[in-house]
């Protein structure tokens, strides 16, 4: 369950940073690039770090190993499903909804609870489902605030389904993975990030640049044209950061999920709505030199993300478990 926790709280910061990046030029000007280039720089990042990681623990031989094993193409699909699809849906509600599309995302933890449920038999009690409603409640009750702006809200609502489908599979097929041993937590990771990022870089960006742009290379020279620092800022430093972070976020997450499956581990994982409140405060006053005054949340924000933190630590615990082992020490 900590790690389940920790999970949320770091992706709160990834995505505080990611659309942070986002809505700066020339990533706010791309359309429908700018969604598929700031995911294949975040996966890369992610799997730079992932790579570095399991170097320092001597365990990349093991991952290549994993690579070729049964579940490790498993991991490979779910990493074509969770990045190229959960991913870049993710990035398209931050960018068609501001930092509230995290909030249009968060329905994740349903559709993959029911496709835990049926595929994995990883049965939940009747207050887990009461608790996971209500934290989802919360979740959307975030989203109708007053002030909430979107530059496009239909296609910032594609990109929820196309997170919330691409995370919910994703989680199942993982959890399905790690369950025989072959993979682990860690190499999980890397198979996912790496494949996530080629699976991009190669396919998606050049052939999302040939239909709507007409020319196969205008993605990567528009990808490219990002590292013109002085043109484009803080933009990379803030995918890269983003990336760090989303790669512990990862670890403890595919830890909690093979720990105490995928249903328990995503209802503790959307807890990042919440917390992505709080972060949002520093990361505006740093890239936008926001004053601190305007960064604050309003007091039904701050309600609504006390529900989904409380309510969602529940809805992953087991009260009858937790008691046995209280009445055995």
């Amino acid at each position: 369950m900590l790690s389940g926790i920790i999970a949320g709280i770091t992706w709160a910061i990834e995505t505080a940073l990611l659309w942070g990046a986002l809505s700066l030029s020339p990533l706010s000007e791309a359309a429908f690039l700018a969604p598929l280039v700031a995911t294949f720089f975040h996966d890369l990042c992610s799997a730079i770090f992932a790579t570095a990681y399991n170097g320092v623990r001597g365990n990349l031989k093991k991952v290549w190993n994993a690579f070729k094993t049964s579940s490790g193409k498993w991991v490979m699909i779910a990493a074509i499903i969770g990045g190229p699809v959960g991913m870049t849906g993710y990035v398209m509600c931050l960018n068609y909804m501001g930092i509230m599309g995290a909030v249009a995302s968060a329905i994740f933890p349903a559709i993959g609870t029911v496709l835990a449920y049926f595929f994995l038999k990883e049965r939940m009690k009747w207050y887990q489902w009461a608790f996971l409603i209500v934290t989802l409640c919360g979740v959307l009750a975030l989203g109708i605030t007053p002030d909430m702006a979107t530059a496009n809200f239909w296609l910032g609502l594609i990109g929820a389904l196309m997170c919330s489908f691409g995370w919910g599979i994703e989680a199942v097929i993982l959890a399905k993975s790690m369950k025989d041993g072959e993979v682990t937590d860690e190499q999980a990771l890397q198979i996912r990030q790496t494949t996530s990022a080629l699976f991009n870089g190669i396919i998606m960006i050049p052939l999302v640049s040939l239909f709507v742009e007409g020319e196969v290379l205008k993605g990567w020279k528009f990808t490219v044209s990002l590292f013109d620092f002085e043109k484009t800022g803080w933009i990379i430093p803030a995918i890269v950061i983003a990336g760090l972070f989303a790669t512990v976020s990862y670890l403890f997450y595919y830890k909690a999920i093979n720990q105490i499956g995928a249903a328990k581990a995503m209802a503790l994982n959307v807890t990042y709505v919440a917390w992505g409140i709080v972060f949002s405060i520093p990361v505006n006053m740093w890239l936008f030199s926001t004053p601190f005054k305007e960064t604050l949340p309003t007091a039904f924000a701050v309600l609504c993300s006390l529900v989904v933190l409380i309510c969602g630590i529940f809805a992953a615990a087991d009260f009858k478990e937790l008691f046995k082992k209280s009445s055995a020490e």
